[in-house]
């Protein structure tokens, strides 16, 4: 008898590489003032890192197609990506761009981005085109929005011609052309991002089951909408159903929505049904949040594990 183990499921990630930059100061800045921070962290980051970082550290065999600049953080990218045992295959270094970057101002358990995306706008279809083995025997295939639009497309058509899943999650949001919502079987937006997407203000006072009903009615297969200590609002075509987040002590709650979406795409890749994927990457997020610095708080498999038993399901 084969004692064999399984091949890890495969994802194929179009992603971004951005450095961030964290200072945690007492209170939110106004115009033309400087406050001293008590606390400072230098790292890798990038949605699209992170994602597959997160996708990884659970066990995926993760490709992911990323552009960097010439520069020293493309080169701390490149080292990043080898120590979390990522294929280096479709990562590209475009000489005159700049690698991208971030600043994050921690306030308590919130905080505020300023994003510069630098190479990440330069990664492109032909980029995608000459991924497409890659694709090709990918489960599913992942998605941001700091990279462009028509090379995300392209992604998605050779995902749906190769059967895999395809799951954007849109962040930061913005206007998309209509014809990407039929190519994606899971969208992934936050509230704000929810609202964004439909057109509406931020701060719109819809309810987030609307917002999850009218996102649906664009085209896409299933939604997920993250609410943050109020875990996420599943909507596919068996209804409404929220899946509740355990309750923590924030610290610092940058990566959290990226390591959900890397333990959701994981678990989705993996087998599990969206309920249990979502479940499992509400705890990913919660465990996130109370580390500080965005790669230093995705979990490994061992940790999400002994989290989740920590904190189960509420009995209904």
């Amino acid at each position: 008898m084969s004692t064999s183990k399984p091949a890890p499921p495969a994802l194929f990630i179009v992603g971004s590489f951005v450095v961030g930059v964290t200072i945690r100061v007492p209170r939110w800045l106004v115009p033309g003032e400087t406050l001293l921070g008590d606390l400072f962290d230098l790292g890798p980051g990038g949605k699209g890192t992170n994602q597959a970082i997160a996708a990884a550290r659970q066990g995926a065999q993760v490709d992911l197609l990323v552009a960097l600049g010439d520069d020293l953080f493309g080169r701390m990218a490149r080292e990043l990506y080898a120590a979390e045992g990522l294929s280096l295959d479709h990562v590209h270094t475009l000489p005159g761009q700049r690698t991208g970057c971030g600043t994050v101002t921690l306030v308590g358990g919130e905080n505020q981005i300023a994003l510069y995306p630098g190479a990440n706008l330069a990664l492109s279809p032909s980029h995608v085109e000459a991924a497409a083995p890659a694709i090709a025997r990918a489960r599913l295939v992942l998605a941001q929005l700091e990279t462009p639009v028509e090379t995300i497309l392209a992604a998605f058509r050779l995902g749906r011609a190769a059967g895999a899943l395809n799951v954007l999650n849109p962040a930061p949001a913005r206007a998309l052309p209509p014809e990407i919502f039929p190519l994606v079987d899971l969208l992934t937006p936050n509230e704000t991002e929810a609202r964004l997407l439909l057109g509406l203000p931020a701060d719109d006072p819809a309810p987030t089951e609307s917002l999850a009903l009218r996102l649906r009615k664009l085209g896409v297969g299933a939604v997920v909408i993250t609410r943050g200590p109020r875990g996420a609002l599943v909507a596919d075509s068996s209804g409404l159903r929220a899946v509740p987040a355990p309750r923590i002590t924030p610290v610092d709650p940058t990566g959290s929505g990226d390591t959900f979406n890397g333990v959701l795409a994981h678990g989705l890749a993996a087998g599990l049904s969206l309920d249990a994927a979502v479940f499992r990457a509400t705890r990913a997020g919660a465990w996130c949040a109370t580390r500080l610095g965005v790669i230093a708080g995705i979990p490994t498999a061992a940790e999400l594990s002994a989290f989740v038993e920590q904190h189960p399901l509420p009995a209904s």
